[in-house]
């Protein structure tokens, strides 16, 4: 484990989180349960923020990235430390508009945004909308004559740094679905694009990856990009005001990953922050506002979803099943790109783990797993069952496949629980069937 005095072991050998052991959450909340750690995250929302201005000044912005894990609660605690968000929907946007949280503060993203979302975002008078196709900057030229307004916009860019992650999240390949490659000319000529609209190009924005733990990949990605502001500003007399970095820094799973703690995320802002301030100079360029994208890094390890183990099924010298009342229904990602997971007994941490499973969802899919081989004390049927940094992309890609309803999520603090988010009923998974 990766622990942390919010999350631990307590005297009873039971697992604790937020102050509040899990055994006795399991008594008021049903499983399964999404469970975050709200005083980590507001930690990691401070030291990032707080770390950002020591270095750059009032010239920066932490901008949470929403798909990591949305919900009003979240906006509402993100707010309290000065931070914006990044959308990639109307729904999401909409869910940061109804928690009140600041529109100018919000920056829309989308490789397929459609007119609807489009109109929204210009109408709610989001910060910056992010363009990332050539017909984007004629839709959203329209757009603007329409209502009337004067839109700002930041330029996808792809800077041709990949990370080493897993391919399904590296987002700036050569052939990445995502931005315009500065290689290929293709990020020349759409910046030429939108300089001759009506469109405001308020700078440039990037995104490596997902996952990353080597900063050198970041400051590589910073190199590149200050290159091509110098270029645009040689070649075109384009002097830009803001550089948006995106996200992407990662987080312990299990013992394969980094243990990183919260100071050790303030390096990578720090790091990343003076390289910029170091390559503006060398390059004599304009200071860009600066702008970073961390989602995983806030909420992941903040999270823990409970599960009640059903049906143990043993297959004579191949293999040990332990069956929980959740899967990929509320959480995907072993499925999707074989995330790995660290699983643990809850009521029973100081056992010797000597017994090796794999841990299965209710779904009627035999890639139903959430993790593959891992060693547990041995499990009986009705124990309870933690899985480990599940804030990130879990609740966000949770669906109601097997017509199986999303688990609620709640915030535990000083050993306080509460729900953020209900969790849906039946009643909820029949309301738009005709």
């Amino acid at each position: 484990m990766n622990t942390r005095e919010t999350l631990k072991i307590n005297e009873k050998g039971h697992l604790e989180i937020g102050g509040a052991d899990v055994t006795k959450i399991a008594e008021s909340f049903p499983t399964p349960l999404y469970i975050m750690d709200e005083d980590y995250i507001e930690k990691i929302c401070n030291v990032y923020s707080q770390t950002l201005k020591e270095v750059y000044g009032d010239d920066g912005l932490i901008s949470y990235a929403s798909k990591a894990f949305c919900c009003k609660e979240i906006y509402r605690l993100i707010s309290k430390f000065n931070l914006g968000a990044d959308v990639v929907s109307s729904g999401e946007l909409l869910t940061a508009k109804s928690a009140g949280f600041a529109a100018d503060k919000l920056i829309f993203h989308g490789n397929n945004k459609s007119r609807r979302e489009l109109e929204l975002a210009v109408t709610s008078g989001v910060g910056y909308i992010v363009i990332d196709a050539i017909s984007e900057i004629d839709l959203l030229s329209e757009i603007a004559n329409k209502f009337g307004k004067k839109i700002k916009v930041l330029l996808r860019v792809n800077p041709g740094v990949e990370a080493h992650t897993h391919h399904y999240i590296q987002t700036a390949k050569v052939d990445s679905k995502f931005g315009f490659s500065i290689s290929s000319g293709a990020a020349l000529s759409a910046v030429k694009k939108v300089i001759g609209s009506n469109l405001i190009l308020s700078g440039l924005h990037c995104h490596i990856g997902s996952q990353i733990f080597e900063i050198k990949s970041f400051l590589l990605a910073v190199e590149k990009m200050t290159e091509f502001y110098k270029e645009l500003k040689e070649k075109l007399s384009l002097d830009l005001s803001v550089l948006d970095l995106g996200g992407g820094f990662g987080i312990w799973y299990n013992d394969e990953d980094k243990k990183f703690s919260i100071n050790d995320y303030a390096e990578f802002i720090k790091s990343i922050a003076e390289k910029v301030k170091e390559c503006v100079a060398d390059k004599k360029i304009k200071k860009p506002y600066l702008i970073l994208e961390p989602g995983r890094s806030i909420v992941g390890e903040a999270g823990i979803t409970l599960y009640h183990a059903g049906f143990i099924k043993h297959i004579d010298g191949i293999k040990d099943y332990i069956a929980i009342d959740g899967g990929m229904f509320e959480n995907p990602r072993f499925a999707l790109y074989s995330a790995k997971y660290t699983v643990v007994a809850a009521e029973n941490m100081n056992a010797i783990a000597n017994k090796k499973y794999s841990i299965a969802g209710k779904c009627c899919e035999s890639g139903d797993l959430i993790a593959e081989d891992v060693y547990l004390p041995e499990i009986k049927e009705g124990e309870l069952i933690a899985v480990l940094s599940t804030g990130a992309y879990n609740y966000s890609m949770a669906s109601n496949y097997n017509r199986n309803t999303v688990p609620g999520v709640v915030f535990v603090k000083g050993g306080n629980v509460r729900y953020v988010v209900k969790p849906q009923t039946d009643e909820d998974l029949l309301r738009n069937d005709i």
